[in-house]
């Protein structure tokens, strides 16, 4: 495997037992409210208890947070100073400070949008209305996907598709809902030229990756990041020599343990709609933004072959319905 994880440092904090973050701020790159917010989300569930509380408040009262002092924050979250300032270093934010400013920023760039916060978290309920029901999931995935991309590490995306253009073959692993995610990059790639597969089971994927070998690119994709078939699958393929990428939404997962290139996604669950589900599109927006990476560095042969291939079908396509004369 590269030698490259060292370069995540700037979208993942790596914390410790105890929940402090080892210095993060070398780069000087602030983080924007919405980026905050989705991390707090996505590392939530690995803090530690204390720090959990603060980050619950976080997310449920973000423009209280930008209205309040250190002091507030800890007695409405029933911790301490401290631990506030413990869970902003797990942010990778140097002080409370710049949480209170990223939450400002967010609550000001959140009320131009009508009624963006009323749907945002909120419950269906058996009565919405499918007006109601529409929004509300339309606006939750748009919010998903502008925190997606506004936190994504867009060198760690520039470097799998320097991999990939130059790969012997690449392999996309997915079990459950991720494997749709997956099947859709392995069409993607293969109609450009790349030789790609596709692997929702386990059995298959395994005796394939098995035989990769350095220059070779795998693709892992979990929300969860810790899928033990797609864990085992990428593993193989890391101990066979291929360059290795994860796409999920816990940045400290199982998955990014053993992937070189790291891409992560936020997502906003809904009723009906757990996470897992709701992490599709933007699953599908990391990898749609590989691919068209990888389409640039290879533009004349993408072109071409999206015109050989549009061609190639276009014979299965039924045509405009002719009106008779007189009919």
């Amino acid at each position: 495997m590269s030698n490259e994880k060292g370069s995540r440092a700037v979208t993942e904090p790596a914390l410790s037992p105890e929940g402090e973050a080892i210095d993060q701020q070398a780069s000087g790159e602030r983080l924007t409210g919405d980026a905050v917010l989705a991390r707090t989300r996505a590392l939530l569930p690995n803090l530690p208890t204390a720090l959990q509380k603060v980050g619950e408040q976080v997310m449920s009262a973000p423009a209280a947070v930008a209205r309040s002092t250190i002091l507030e924050t800890a007695e409405r979250s029933g911790t301490s100073p401290a631990t506030v300032t413990r869970f902003c270093r797990a942010l990778g934010l140097p002080g409370y400070a710049d949480l209170r400013l990223a939450m400002a920023e967010e609550t000001g760039r959140s009320s131009s949008v009508a009624g963006w916060e009323i749907d945002i978290g909120r419950e269906i309920d058996p009565t919405d209305s499918l007006d109601r029901v529409a929004n509300l999931i339309a606006t939750a995935e748009i919010r998903a996907v502008q925190e997606t991309v506004n936190q994504l590490d867009l060198d760690a995306v520039s470097r799998a598709a320097e991999a990939i253009d130059h790969a012997r073959r690449v392999e996309v692993y997915g079990m459950g809902s991720s494997a749709l995610v997956a099947g859709k990059m392995q069409l993607s790639l293969h109609r450009i030229g790349v030789p790609t597969w596709a692997w929702g089971d386990v059995h298959s994927g395994l005796t394939s990756s098995v035989l990769l070998k350095p220059g070779d690119v795998a693709i892992g994709v979990s929300h969860s990041g810790a899928t033990h078939e797609t864990l085992e699958m990428l593993s193989v393929a890391a101990s066979s020599g291929a360059t290795t990428v994860a796409v999920t939404n816990v940045p400290d997962a199982p998955l990014a343990e053993v992937a070189d290139i790291l891409l992560t996604t936020a997502t906003h669950e809904t009723t009906f709609r757990p996470a897992p589900m709701a992490s599709r599109l933007p699953q599908i927006i990391v990898l749609d933004l590989v691919y068209v990476a990888v389409a640039q560095r290879r533009h004349e042969q993408t072109i071409s072959a999206l015109k050989v291939t549009a061609d190639a079908v276009s014979g299965h396509r039924k045509g405009p319905r002719v009106k008779k004369a007189g009919g």
